[in-house]
C-alpha cells in the first residue's frame, strides 16, 4: 500500500523549485537528495529529489531534470507517493495525516473531540483538533501534550496546558456588552400624561363635586 506524503504547489523562483504541502512528520528524513517518489499524474514518472530547503515554515524542493520554471509549473498539483513498508521502517513512532484523522481526542476519560487533521511545520507538527462544540483547535504534537496515539482503539490521549482549547472560541477574551449588567426596562408603557396634573384639572373633568373638595383640601 503506498501512502501520500506531499502536494507539489506553486513554483519558486525561477531554477525549477516548487513549494511543496507535506503530509509526513519526517520532512528533513524523507525528503532528502536521491530521493525517488511515485507521482500523480503518472505520466510525470517517477521524481528524484534534487535538493530541499525550508523558507521559513515552508519546504522548497527540486527535481532532476526541473531546471527552470517553466518545466516546475508542469509540476503544480502533482502528488508524491512512498511504499507504507518503506515508510514504517522509518520511524516507527511516525505517523501520518490518514491514520489520525478520525480518531477521538481524550482528555481523562472525557471526549473533546476529534482529530481532522494534521499540520506539519518545521519546528513541531499540530494536531487539529475539531471539538464537539465545532471549533477548531491546534494541538502541538509533543509527547508532553499527546503522550498516546491508538488507531488500533481509536483515540488520542490529550494533556493540554490550562486554556489551550479556549484560545480559539470566539469572543473568548472579548467582554459582553456592559460587562454583562442587564439594565431594566419598564413594560408598563409611557407613563400617563395625567399623572403630572393639578388633581383638581383631573377630577374636574369627571365630578364637579370632587373638583370643588380637591380645592377646598389645596387651601
Amino acid at each position: 500500500m503506498e501512502v501520500q506524503v506531499a502536494r507539489i504547489g506553486k513554483p519558486h523562483g525561477i531554477r525549477g523549485e516548487v513549494t511543496v504541502q507535506l503530509f509526513t512528520d519526517a520532512p528533513e528524513d524523507r525528503f532528502e537528495a536521491g530521493a525517488i517518489f511515485r507521482a500523480e499524474p503518472a505520466a510525470l514518472g517517477p521524481l528524484t529529489v534534487s535538493g530541499a530547503r525550508w523558507n521559513k515554515d515552508i519546504l522548497i524542493l527540486g527535481f532532476d531534470g526541473f531546471s527552470d520554471r517553466n518545466a516546475a509549473e508542469t509540476l503544480r498539483g502533482a502528488k508524491l507517493f512512498i511504499d507504507t513498508d518503506e515508510a514504517e521502517d522509518d520511524d516507527d513512532d511516525a505517523w501520518y495525516e490518514h491514520e489520525l484523522v478520525g480518531l477521538e481526542a481524550r482528555v481523562g476519560n472525557d471526549v473533546v473531540g476529534k482529530v481532522s487533521g494534521l499540520r506539519t511545520l518545521e519546528v513541531q507538527d499540530l494536531l487539529i483538533v475539531e471539538t464537539s462544540a465545532g471549533h477548531e483547535t491546534l494541538v502541538p504534537f509533543v509527547a508532553e501534550i499527546v503522550p498516546e496515539v491508538n488507531v488500533a482503539d481509536g483515540y488520542v490521549l490529550l494533556t493540554p496546558p490550562a486554556g489551550l482549547f479556549e484560545l480559539n472560541l470566539p469572543g473568548s477574551n472579548q467582554a459582553g456588552p456592559d460587562d454583562g449588567e442587564v439594565t431594566d426596562v419598564d413594560d408598563d408603557g409611557p407613563a400617563d400624561p395625567a399623572s403630572d396634573t393639578d388633581p383638581a384639572a383631573a377630577a374636574s373633568d369627571t365630578d364637579p363635586a370632587a373638583a370643588s373638595e380637591a380645592e377646598g383640601s389645596g387651601r
